[in-house]
């Protein structure tokens, strides 16, 4: 996957890792941007794109004649120490998202003003079953920058928020076990036990399921929140996310990446999603726009491995698309116009600030 990359988000993977290891310490300076190009052969808008990735997450920032300087600290990515209350692990009950963190009302009402006056009647055309096209390409677009996933737009599929999502998956994979997290965010066990799906609860430890309790598992399938899991708040590293990927390549199995409240959390560096991380095309990637624009807008979306697309296509596309096309509309306008990555940036930043005050 990773040669598919475009060439500016191989440069801030580069940087970033040196910054990280401390190549760059502290308050040192970059290289200039029309070195860094010459360096790897690229243009200096290439270079730029990825100076403003790394300024976005707070490793970096331009300083006017002078150049980009490190402002990464260690502490304000990882460990535990003076960590704000509301980083923890917060709860996934939907509430109104008026306060800190909420996506901007001026910018939403201008979003769908312009939706209603440009669409016209495209508004009153039914959504393909996976969701508006266009909706589903700029997600892909979206991910390949700000996660490393390249997709195609053919394995995202666009829901009315998680559970119905999870609904499709216990339909999708009829008749297995699923596996899932204990303690878990509990409409996940209730959403799944509704539709009859047997279930086995594997015990959470500091770094998520043990091996040994893993490896007893009968599960074909393995549903996870590796980021800041609800109501543990553990969030996995690495080496467990390559363990999960090992266990369902071993049994021919799948996992179930539930990603949310991932993009707004500062208080671990960025790591790679088990999803990009597989070369087994055996994990489903899911989030929601809940807690980045409205728990109102009820809007998710999953990304399906591409060997599971023809048994989805053929098993379970008769369902229609349950999101409003407006709701569609606006949302993609949203990612469209940089409107969603500046205001999770813009958290992101004011976050990291209130961390440093603590």
């Amino acid at each position: 996957m990773k040669n598919k990359e475009p060439q500016y988000l191989k440069i801030y993977y580069q940087i970033r890792e040196e910054i990280i290891k401390r190549i760059y310490p502290y308050g040192s300076r970059l290289k200039s941007k029309r070195t860094i190009a010459l360096d790897n052969a690229v243009s200096v808008i290439t270079v730029q794109h990825a100076m403003e990735l790394l300024i976005d997450e707070g490793y970096i920032e331009a300083r006017e004649k002078s150049g980009y300087f490190v402002i990464y600290r260690e502490s304000d990515f990882q460990g535990k120490p003076k960590e704000p209350a509301n980083e923890k692990a917060k709860p996934r009950t939907l509430e109104s998202t008026a306060g800190e963190g909420a996506f901007p009302y001026s910018i939403i009402s201008k979003t769908v003003r312009k939706v209603l006056l440009e669409y016209n009647e495209r508004l009153l055309i039914p959504s393909d079953a996976k969701g508006i096209m266009e909706l589903r390409t700029e997600i892909a677009s979206y991910l390949a920058r700000n996660r490393g996933i390249i997709v195609s737009p053919e394995q995202i599929i666009v829901g009315s928020g998680a559970e119905y999502l999870y609904g499709l998956l216990a339909q999708l994979f009829m008749g297995e076990t699923f596996a899932i997290e204990d303690p878990s965010y509990e409409k996940i066990e209730q959403v799944y036990s509704s539709l009859g799906t047997t279930l086995e609860k594997l015990r959470l430890d500091d770094d998520g399921i043990p091996g040994d309790i893993l490896a007893s598992s009968k599960a074909k399938v393995l549903h996870v929140t590796p980021f800041n899991s609800y109501p543990s708040g553990i969030t996995i590293g690495i080496t467990k996310k390559l363990e999960y990927i090992r266990w369902a390549k071993e049994r021919n199995g799948y996992i179930i990446e539930d990603n949310y409240d991932s993009e707004l959390t500062v208080k671990r560096k960025y790591e790679e999603s088990t999803f990009s991380m597989s070369d087994s095309d055996n994990v489903i990637y899911m989030n929601t726009f809940s807690n980045t624009i409205s728990s109102a807008i009820r809007t998710g979306y999953m990304i399906l491995p591409k060997k599971l697309l023809d048994e989805y296509n053929r098993r379970l596309s008769f369902y229609s698309c349950t999101v409003p096309v407006i709701d569609q509309y606006v949302i993609y306008e949203l990612i469209k116009s940089g409107d969603f990555e500046r205001h999770i940036n813009r958290v992101r930043r004011e976050r990291r600030k209130e961390m440093q005050k603590q």
